[in-house]
């Protein structure tokens, strides 16, 4: 194959965020850095972090076309190429429909041929790469290396015209191949500090008062602070746990009272999402009244 067919590397646009997606100066210089190489980036951090919606704020800021393919324990890597409906074959034939006869009927289209066929540059997010089987990531590495796949049924190598934008996420359930992460270029989405995470809230919610905005991430870092929680409050906790207080007019007195040591956080249902955390902050709140006697 002359070189004139291989998919096109398109001159970076630079990516630094929208007016929805607050993008740290890291993370921004990451995917350029995945565009420029043409390599997948893959995208690692804790739950609630905004790892899928970077895809979507990527193609929305560069004006690309999304394409998303969420991963299940289930899925297998040919279903992001594509999937042969063998029975529904069958079923026609059957039935006596023409349609039988031409085998490209009974081809679906995964997202990455969909992706491989757009008239410009798209976005492909591979959804929490890590839920599906240990194979699932080598089982691409000629796909992300070469931008082409062939159709056995239809005896056809469908090209990418353009090499996608590749998001890949996972959430770090399972270690991810060694072969795999070479093709990758990697980042880390550390949790915002407060800094950040107040850009983060203003973005969503711009009226908030300075006070309430304070003393509820006081409340919330302390909360991620405690030790021996199984699942700390994330961003998109914190935003639906703001939403509540606004919606209940909480005071910001409430959140910094004299007590707040001594008592869960009101609506602590947004924040902690197990009753392990539940029970363990309970008994936190019990020794520090049993100390305060």
């Amino acid at each position: 194959m002359s070189d004139t067919s291989r998919p096109d590397q398109h001159p970076v646009t630079r990516f630094t965020g929208t007016d929805r997606y607050i993008a740290t100066e890291d993370l921004s210089t990451a995917v350029n850095a995945a565009v420029t190489l043409g390599r997948p980036i893959l995208i690692k951090g804790e739950p609630g972090t905004g790892k899928t919606q970077l895809a979507e704020e990527i193609a929305r800021s560069l004006e690309r076309p999304l394409l998303q393919w969420h991963i299940k324990s289930t899925t297998k890597a040919q279903q992001g190429l594509y999937e042969y409906d063998a029975v529904a074959r069958l079923r026609d034939s059957q039935l006596g429909d023409v349609r039988v006869h031409d085998i490209g009927n009974y081809i679906i289209k995964g997202p990455m041929w969909e992706a491989f066929e757009q008239d410009q540059q798209p976005v492909l997010l591979i959804d929490e790469i890590d839920k599906a089987d240990i194979e699932f990531p080598n089982d691409l590495l000629r796909e992300l290396d070469r931008m082409e796949f062939y159709v056995y049924e239809t005896h056809q190598t469908i090209v990418a015209r353009h090499r996608p934008i590749i998001v890949i996420t996972s959430n770090n359930e399972k270690e991810l191949p060694d072969a795999f992460l070479r093709r990758c270029f990697f980042h880390y989405i550390r949790f915002p500090d407060a800094a950040t995470m107040t850009a983060i809230v203003d973005v969503h919610y711009p009226g908030l008062k300075q006070e309430l905005l304070k003393a509820a991430l006081e409340t919330f870092y302390r909360l991620r602070e405690v030790p021996g929680l199984k699942k700390k409050p994330s961003t998109s906790e914190l935003l639906d746990w703001l939403k509540l207080l606004l919606a209940e007019d909480i005071a910001p007195e409430t959140l910094r009272s004299d007590d707040r040591r001594t008592v869960l956080p009101p609506m602590h249902g947004a924040l902690l999402k197990n009753e392990q955390d539940i029970h363990l902050f309970e008994r936190l709140i019990f020794l520090h009244q049993r100390e305060g006697r």
